[in-house]
């Protein structure tokens, strides 16, 4: 490790540095990589090339969004908890105020929008989302076997793309990547590495991960309470997408359009404008909660999706971050 790496980071610096990236950072999780390398690495020399490739690993391992669960994987290392909670902060505040304006202009000032103007957000969706696609696969599918597993599950995800089907294929997909995978060998005595407080708060993050995904359905249905609904379906989002925000989109569609908490337009309207603005997609939470027709909606439904959106992000990473050298290994 180099000397540079080890220097102490404050917390302002990690303030600034991720409120910068979340000005800039345009183009979607890759891109987002990308720019955080660039400022990180090269410019500002926080961490070594290695570790950063770990971070980036474990956060394409995890389900929820990868630039922002690198942000809080950085943020951990330089200054732990807070560290991890201000380099989020900084990198989503930028786009999620913006959504949330956004929403208020769609619910205030929706009759005097071009139609043209939102007509068009919508035709961008399709070209992003196509060319993601595409993107995706040259990376994620580069040999025939897996190009003919993602096209099962495709044809499985067409007729049924509810979270039990989500499940199912990433299931199927961990089947095919055991059979396939070579020799594995895994350091068991690499557990005892770990420190005491760091094995604590990775066994509490993780337990609250679990206990909040199999609780919160339960009270969505027990309780008529739109706060709890809302909640369970941006919590249960942020738990079971594999693949970024572009991933996110069908799902989110499913759970809020059909219960018309939010008009197909304005889903695609706001979908539109997420592309076109820098930091995460996912804080198109944001503009959902915003724009809801039943209440908490407003700014405050806004906070309330995008915490509920993000939140197992950070319990999934600090979870898995102390042990994750060892699972690389």
């Amino acid at each position: 490790m180099s000397q540079k790496s080890d220097k102490v980071i404050t917390i302002f610096e990690i303030f600034l540095t991720f409120l910068f990236l979340g000005f800039t950072s345009f183009g979607g999780p890759i891109a987002h990589v990308a720019f955080f390398r660039e400022t990180l690495i090269k410019k500002k020399k926080w961490l070594e090339e290695e570790k950063f490739a770990d971070y980036l690993a474990l956060c394409q391992f995890l389900p929820g969004p990868t630039s922002s669960q690198l942000g809080i994987a950085i943020g951990f290392d330089k200054s732990g908890i807070r560290g991890a909670c201000v380099a989020w902060f900084a990198f989503t505040f930028p786009s999620a105020f913006l959504m949330i304006l956004f929403g208020y202009g769609i619910l205030n000032y929706n009759e005097i929008i071009p139609i043209g103007a939102l007509h068009g957000l919508k035709i961008a969706v399709v070209s992003v989302v196509a060319y993601a696609i595409l993107d995706m696969a040259k990376s994620l599918t580069p040999d025939f076997k897996r190009k003919i597993l993602a096209l099962i599950i495709a044809v499985f995800l067409v007729f049924n793309s509810g979270p039990l089907m989500q499940m199912l294929s990433i299931l199927l997909g961990a089947i095919f990547g055991i059979i396939s995978s070579k020799k594995r060998n895994i350091n068991k005595l690499g557990f005892l590495q770990v420190k005491n407080e760091q094995k604590l708060l990775s066994s509490f993050s993780l337990l609250i991960f679990i206990f909040l995904l199999i609780i919160l359905p339960f009270f969505s249905k027990s309780f008529d309470n739109n706060t709890v609904k809302i909640f369970d379906t941006f919590y249960r989002s942020g738990s079971l997408v594999f693949g970024g925000g572009h991933v996110v989109l069908p799902l989110l569609q499913s759970q809020v359009v059909p219960q018309n908490w939010v008009s197909t337009n304005d889903f695609m309207a706001g979908y539109g404008l997420a592309q076109a603005i820098p930091g995460p997609l996912f804080t198109f939470s944001a503009y959902l909660g915003t724009v809801m027709s039943i209440e908490p909606n407003g700014w405050q439904g806004g906070i309330i999706c995008l915490f509920a959106i993000f939140l197992p992000s950070f319990l999934l990473v600090f979870g898995i971050l102390p042990y994750w050298e060892i699972f690389r290994k």
